[in-house]
């Protein structure tokens, strides 16, 4: 995993610059789940860049991060973020230490998400909160990434006229593993956290979801980019 990215750091930094109102929408979503999110680590941090524009745009302060990818890391330095290379199953989220553990874009490339979940709800003091932001496996973006993954490309009949002028880098689909968002609230309940809650942005059609930059709503019924958060009780 961690290689791959090596290989195409920047590519994926230029395909959200290149998409700026899809990478708005997301950056609309992830700010409004991290209100008052105090102390935050961002698992799968990439090369920083939302958590660049958190801090410069937004007065949200994520400084620190876990990474995988060498060349994503050294990016995401360069932006102020202090980085451990590890995978999320290897790293050490530092038992007490964050108020917050947020995994943005990140949980369809950790294979076994429900021992992470397990180990950040033991890293969590009582009513710390784990945030979970992705794209949905049910959302049209989830489906039309499978669909390009099986196919092992964008340039097929059958996804002519379907994905967006910039589609997402194939090399990056081939990789990731989808969810739906009812695997990852069965996930997050089965850990022990309780009080789950949904927000979620890209509601076009994924043709139409650059034309216009978009503020989240509550829920996951139609969004292709969902948050859910939930809570470590207090009497755990």
């Amino acid at each position: 995993m961690g290689k791959g990215f090596d290989e195409y750091a920047s590519k994926y930094d230029a395909w959200f610059l290149d998409n700026r109102n899809v990478l708005y929408s997301e950056v609309n979503l992830v700010a409004s789940v991290l209100e008052g999110a105090g102390r935050v680590l961002s698992v799968g941090c990439g090369s920083g860049l939302f958590e660049k524009i958190m801090r410069e745009e937004r007065g949200i302060d994520v400084r620190d991060g876990i990474e995988p990818s060498l060349g994503m890391a050294e990016i995401a330095r360069k932006r102020g973020m202090n980085v451990t290379i590890a995978t999320a199953e290897e790293a050490d989220f530092g038992e007490g230490t964050y108020d917050t553990i947020l995994f943005n874009g990140s949980p369809s490339y950790i294979t076994d998400l429900e021992a992470v979940v397990a180990k950040v709800f033991k890293a969590l003091r009582p009513g710390g909160r784990i945030v979970l932001v992705d794209v949905p496996k049910e959302s049209g973006y989830g489906t039309m990434y499978n669909l390009a993954k099986a196919l092992g490309t964008w340039d097929h009949p059958l996804l002519e006229g379907v994905y967006p002028p910039n589609p997402y880098p194939i090399e990056f689909v081939d990789v990731a593993n989808w969810r739906t968002t009812a695997e990852k609230a069965v996930i997050l309940k089965d850990a022990g956290f309780a009080d789950l809650k949904y927000a979620q942005t890209l509601t076009a059609h994924p043709l139409y979801s650059d034309l216009r930059e978009e503020q989240p709503l509550e829920g996951c019924d139609r969004g292709d980019y969902v948050a859910v958060s939930a809570v470590k009780p207090l009497e755990a």
